[in-house]
C-alpha cells in the first residue's frame, strides 16, 4: 500500500463524478426527453460504482499511512478522513432509509407547496428529521448535532462562530433595510432586449472576467447552474428572459465567479482530496464576489454600460447606456417574501431566518408542527414582511424536502467572505476600481487565484480566509460596504 495507489483509487472517483457532472449537465441543457429512463440508469451506475470506491477497505488502511508532515498527506487525511469515517459509521439500512425519504419528501414537497399546505408535508418533514438526527448520532453522538450537519458543506466552521456572526449581521442589516424603506424607490429597468443579444452580452462579460472559453462553455437551461467534470472542463449555464436582462446577467455573473474558481483549482494535485473547493462557503464567495462586490459597483456599470452599447448596437436600450441608470437598477433593495428573488441587502436576512429555525428544530426548542408560525414571525421581525400563505413561506424552498439541513448557512458565508476579499483587495491592489471601469479585471482574478484557487483543499475554509485576509471582522466588512454603497443611493447613514 502506498501513496501512489491512494492517489489512483482517489482519480478513478473524480473521474466517475466528471462523468457523472456531465450526464447532469447534458441533462439539464440537451438531452431529450425522451431519455430520462436511460439517463436514470447511467447515473445509477455511476453512483453506486463511485460508492463501491468510496467504501473501499484499503483506503482506512491507506489512510494509517499517510505522512502527517507532508502538507497534501496531511490535507488529504484530514479530508479524506472525514468523509471515510462518516461513510463508515452509518448503517446500510440507515442510509437505504434517507434515500427513500428524500424521495418521498419531495414529493410531499411538490404537493403541499401547490396546496400551500404545511400538514401535507410535515409527516414527510418529520421522518426526514428523524433520521437525519440518527444519521448524526451515528456519525458522532457527542457534538452539537447542527454541527454534524454543518460539516457536511462548511467543514471547519462551528455553530457558535454562526451563531454570534449572523447575530451581529442580523442585527445591523434590519436598521438598513428600516432606513431605505422610507426613502424614494431607485428606478428599475425592465427594457426589453431580444434574447440572442444578451447571450452574445452574457458571453462577451464572462470572457471579460476572464471565464476561459477554450476550457469552457456557456449554454442555456431552464435553472442557472455552473459546474467542473475537471481539468479543461468547466461549463455555465444561464436562463435569460427578455424584459430582465440585468437579472439574467447578473445569474450569468453568478455562475461565472464559480466556474472561475472551477477553472484555478490545482488540478495537479488531483487524487489527493486537495484538488476540490474548501467548502460551499467559499465556492459561494467566489461567486457572490463577482456578481456582487464587483458586479454591483459603480466602476462595473461604467464597464457594463460601454460594453452593452458595443455589443448591442441599435438593439441597446437607452437605459442600459447610461451607467448611472444601471447602477441604480442594481442596488434596489425590496422588502420581499422570496429568497431566491431577493436584493444584496435583504438576502442574508432570508437565510438567518432559515439558520435561526433549523438550529431550533435540531436542538428540540422548535416542533414541526410550528415552524410555519416561527418564520412568519422572523420574517415580520426582521423584513418587515409576513407571508399570506406558506408556499410563500415556509414551503418556499426545496432544502428541507431532501433532508438538506445546514445548507443555508452556506450563501451567508459567501457573502461574508466575499466582503472580505474585496476590502482586502482595495488595500492590495490599489488600481482594483479604475481597472474595472475599463473591463480589465485581471488583478483581482489573480489574487483569487493566488489566494483561494490555487490552495484547492489544502485548509479548512476560516484558515485558508485567515491566511488570504488576515484577522478581518466579515460582518464589519459586509454591512461596512452595504452601508456605504446602496445607502448613499438611497441617501442614508449609519
Amino acid at each position: 500500500m502506498s501513496w501512489n495507489d491512494l492517489v489512483a483509487h482517489l482519480s478513478e472517483i473524480e473521474i466517475l463524478d466528471g462523468v457523472g457532472a456531465t450526464l447532469g449537465w447534458d441533462e439539464q441543457t440537451y438531452m431529450p426527453k425522451k431519455a430520462a429512463g436511460l439517463r436514470g440508469s447511467q447515473m445509477a451506475l455511476l453512483s453506486r460504482l463511485s460508492h463501491e470506491r468510496r467504501t473501499d477497505a484499503r483506503i482506512g488502511r491507506w489512510l494509517e499511512a499517510l505522512d502527517d508532515k507532508d502538507p497534501v498527506q496531511r490535507a488529504c487525511a484530514r479530508n479524506l478522513g472525514r468523509v471515510y469515517r462518516r461513510e463508515q459509521r452509518v448503517p446500510a439500512a440507515l442510509v437505504d432509509k434517507l434515500a427513500r425519504a428524500r424521495s418521498e419528501g419531495f414529493a410531499a414537497w411538490i404537493d403541499a407547496k401547490a396546496a400551500s399546505d404545511w400538514q401535507r408535508f410535515l409527516p414527510s418533514l418529520r421522518t426526514l428529521r428523524d433520521l437525519t438526527l440518527e444519521r448524526v448520532r451515528a456519525i458522532d453522538p457527542k457534538r452539537h448535532p447542527y454541527e454534524v450537519l454543518l460539516e457536511e458543506y462548511d467543514p471547519g466552521t462551528t455553530v457558535e462562530s454562526l451563531r454570534a456572526m449572523f447575530a451581529r449581521l442580523r442585527d445591523g442589516l434590519v436598521p438598513l433595510i428600516d432606513a431605505i424603506a422610507k426613502q424614494k424607490q431607485l428606478a428599475a429597468i425592465d427594457a426589453v432586449v431580444p434574447l440572442e443579444a444578451q447571450w452574445k452580452l452574457s458571453s462577451a462579460v464572462a470572457a471579460a472576467l476572464g471565464f476561459d472559453f477554450e476550457g469552457g462553455r456557456l449554454d442555456r437551461a431552464e435553472h442557472p447552474f455552473s459546474t467542473g467534470q475537471g481539468e479543461g472542463d468547466v461549463r455555465i449555464t444561464a436562463h435569460l428572459k427578455p424584459s430582465d436582462l440585468l437579472g439574467g446577467l447578473g445569474g450569468t455573473i453568478h455562475e461565472t465567479g464559480h466556474a472561475l474558481y472551477e477553472q484555478g483549482l490545482p488540478f495537479s494535485l488531483a487524487g489527493t482530496t486537495v484538488k476540490e473547493a474548501a467548502s460551499y462557503g467559499l465556492h459561494e464567495s467566489q461567486s457572490r464576489f463577482w456578481e456582487n462586490y464587483v458586479g454591483r459597483s459603480r466602476p462595473f456599470a461604467i464597464f457594463l454600460a460601454r460594453t452593452a452599447k458595443d455589443v448591442l448596437g441599435s438593439e441597446c436600450p437607452a437605459a442600459l447606456a447610461d451607467p448611472d441608470a444601471i447602477f441604480r437598477a442594481q442596488n434596489r433593495v425590496e422588502r420581499s417574501l422570496i429568497r431566491t428573488q431577493a436584493d444584496e441587502v435583504t438576502y442574508n436576512l432570508h437565510v438567518i431566518v432559515r439558520f435561526e429555525i433549523e438550529l431550533a428544530i435540531f436542538e428540540g426548542s422548535l416542533a414541526l408542527e410550528d415552524v410555519p408560525a416561527a418564520w412568519n414571525e422572523k420574517y415580520q421581525s426582521y423584513l418587515g414582511v409576513t407571508p399570506p400563505d406558506t408556499a410563500r413561506g415556509a414551503l418556499q424552498d426545496v432544502h428541507w424536502s431532501s433532508g438538506a439541513f445546514g445548507y443555508f448557512p452556506s450563501y451567508t458565508l459567501g457573502n461574508l467572505y466575499a466582503a472580505s476579499f474585496g476590502k482586502t483587495m482595495e488595500t492590495a491592489i490599489p488600481s482594483l476600481w479604475s481597472d474595472a471601469e475599463k473591463g480589465d479585471f485581471s488583478r483581482p482574478l489573480a489574487w483569487l487565484r493566488e489566494h483561494v484557487h490555487a490552495r484547492g483543499h489544502l485548509l479548512e475554509t476560516p484558515e485558508l480566509v485567515r491566511d488570504a485576509v488576515g484577522e478581518r471582522d466579515h460582518v464589519e466588512d459586509l454591512l461596512g460596504y452595504l452601508w456605504t454603497r446602496v445607502g448613499s443611493l438611497y441617501g442614508v447613514s449609519r
